[in-house]
């Protein structure tokens, strides 16, 4: 117990650190964009009239933003990377699921395995959803 609360810990303390880091960070980003706004979007008569809404930034800034892509583009190369470590387990490491006494390099091996198939499945769904928003991109301009 006592080694877990080392852990959760140290992991508090790192934590903090890095939101503090990624708020200074993210401020600058913030002032960059407010920078890169164009001077129509800052003097139109939504603006003065105060109806300049964050949809409005939103649709300026980031035009072909879709979270709903990129989550099932992720979602389906983790399923489909933890199908194909499955089965990688189960032709080249047939005496996991054979035997009730596993050895320790068999059970390493296949968590390295399962590991590394979710991690390229999930990098693989990304890259096909930033495709994805690529062409889309490039259609619409």
């Amino acid at each position: 117990m006592e080694e877990l609360m080392i852990v959760a810990n140290v992991s508090i303390v790192f934590g903090v650190i890095y939101k503090l880091f990624e708020l200074f960070v993210g401020r600058k980003e913030r002032m960059m964009l407010i920078e890169k706004l164009p001077v129509e979007t800052l003097t139109d008569e939504k603006l003065k009239n105060g109806g300049l809404s964050l949809c409005d930034l939103k649709e300026n800034l980031f035009p072909t933003s879709s979270t709903s892509l990129r989550f099932g583009c992720l979602l389906i190369g983790l399923g489909l990377g933890l199908l194909a470590g499955y089965c990688l387990v189960l032709n080249s490491q047939p005496e996991y699921f054979a035997s009730d006494e596993i050895s320790r390099p068999v059970r390493e091996t296949v968590s390295i395995i399962y590991g590394a198939c979710v991690l390229l499945g999930g990098g693989i769904g990304l890259i096909v959803a930033f495709v994805i928003e690529v062409i889309r991109a490039s259609r619409h301009k």
